[in-house]
């Protein structure tokens, strides 16, 4: 049941709605001006508004813009006997739910605009409700990040987490893919049951096999009782296979068959279990290059990639280095007894302009070292205090040069160093483009060209 407010200087209309709307178990009140209605709407609360456009005192469309400015989310919907295009595009514009003429059914339409109208409403309250759970899930989970790219992220997993579907979660290492997963899982409606992860390139192809399926008491030597498998134990929840790309084309066979099945068979055993299982995998490596060099079976990627979700690199989402920061800051701070510290300036300058080759994890590792090496009394991370990978000098005076397991793109660490150079000079010369040129040491016309490259 909703509660209606009628606006209409025609009493008889007004009592006709009225009628209607409880016909169908509306609460209903009606007034007959817009001053009237003015009252009601700053001392009461309605799940939606009717008022017609043409009345003497205050017009539909004042009232309509009253409604707006209490910022309240409820639809308005506007009546009139006079039609006009402008009107009806003005009032959509204001803010109104429909424009509806008056007909010989009028309270016909209006009983379907108004169901329309609040289907609309709850299902908008219930989204603001789970993406509230959700923000809470994702700070639970240590999902920190303002960026766009987190932000598309968090209404993607809200979307999907509902669903059963199959969700493969790509990104490079550290970057957080299993606080990814583990989110999916809360905010899903498997959240009461098992939540089991594994990382496929911790074992041996055929331990890996025992563990994932389960075993019979006798099955290989050492199998000296019965074991249920993780797949099986993460029956009605959700299964995490972190680094799937490691398994080898046999392991991909079984666990396709437990895709398309839903049942598993434990080594040793003659008969399959059923099982229901939502599975999120992981990886860092380019899947779709494996399975072009036939490294990965294609049957197998396009079962498992149905909602795909890349999580970037810290470096493309510098907005969430500052936030992350204070975090790990906080976490550290209390972990260690020193209170909460707080950032030079310049720290932060120094790590929002770092590349992160090993993305949030080393981030993490980063604030860790720092707080580790400030003095209990000096209550605030200076520069001395960071990794000297960080601040790119050793003790001797010589530039630090890492590479990551992984390799790097060359030409693009070089463009990203040029293009934080130009930016550091800017700072130095406030924003004074020949200044700024004149401290890199060369021309204005080259140092036009490096910013028209990288959009400065």
């Amino acid at each position: 049941m909703a509660r209606l407010l009628v606006v209409d200087d025609e009493k008889s209309l007004c009592q006709m709605l009225e009628i209607g709307f409880r016909k169908d178990g509306h609460s209903v009140e009606t007034v007959f001006s817009g001053q009237a209605a003015r009252k009601k709407i700053e001392s009461q609360v309605y799940d939606l508004v009717i008022s017609d456009i043409r009345m003497p005192d205050i017009s539909g469309i004042e009232l309509l813009k009253f409604f707006c400015e209490t910022r309240n989310p409820a639809p308005f919907i506007l009546i009139t006997a006079y039609a006009s295009m402008e009107t009806a595009i003005d009032a959509l514009n204001l803010g109104a739910y429909q424009y509806v003429i008056k007909t010989d059914k009028l309270v016909e339409q209006l009983k379907l605009t108004v169901n329309r109208a609040l289907q609309h409403s709850a299902l908008r309250e219930e989204n603001v409700r789970l993406r509230r759970e959700l923000l809470h899930v994702f700070a639970h989970n240590k999902i920190i990040g303002q960026s766009r790219q987190i932000q598309g992220i968090l209404e993607l997993v809200r979307t999907v987490a509902p669903t059963t579907s199959t969700v493969l979660i790509t990104g490079e290492s550290g970057t957080g893919k299993e606080l990814v997963a583990q989110a999916m899982h809360e905010a899903s409606l498997r959240r009461e049951k098992p939540y089991v992860s594994i990382n496929c390139g911790a074992f041996p192809e055929t331990l890996l096999e025992s563990e994932l399926f389960g075993y019979f008491k006798g099955a290989f030597t050492g199998a000296e009782t019965n074991r249920k498998g993780i797949i099986e134990s993460a029956n009605g929840g959700t299964l995490f296979l972190d680094e799937i790309g490691e398994t080898s084309p046999t392991m991909q066979v079984k666990l396709l068959r437990v895709l398309q099945e839903r049942r598993v068979r434990p080594l040793g055993g003659s008969t399959d279990v059923s099982v229901d299982v939502r599975l999120i995998a992981s990886t860092n490596r380019d899947l779709k290059r494996m399975v072009a060099a036939g490294q990965f079976r294609e049957d197998f990627y396009y079962r498992i990639s149905v909602i795909p979700i890349h999580v970037p690199p810290l470096r493309e989402r510098p907005d969430d280095i500052a936030s992350l920061s204070r975090h790990f800051l906080h976490k550290f701070g209390l972990q260690m007894g020193k209170g909460e510290l707080e950032f030079d300036r310049d720290v932060l300058e120094v790590l929002t302009r770092y590349s992160w080759p090993g993305n949030v994890r080393e981030l993490e590792n980063a604030i860790e070292y720092a707080v580790a090496m400030c003095g209990e009394r000096d209550g605030r991370i200076c520069l001395e205090h960071l990794p000297q990978s960080l601040t790119g000098m050793t003790p001797s005076g010589d530039a630090v040069v890492e590479i990551p397991p992984e390799g790097l793109d060359f030409e693009a660490r070089i463009a990203q160093i040029e293009k934080q150079y130009l930016l550091a000079a800017l700072r130095a010369s406030d924003g004074v483009r020949t200044h700024a040129a004149e401290l890199l040491r060369m021309s204005y016309r080259s140092f036009r060209h490096y910013a028209k490259k990288y959009e400065i």
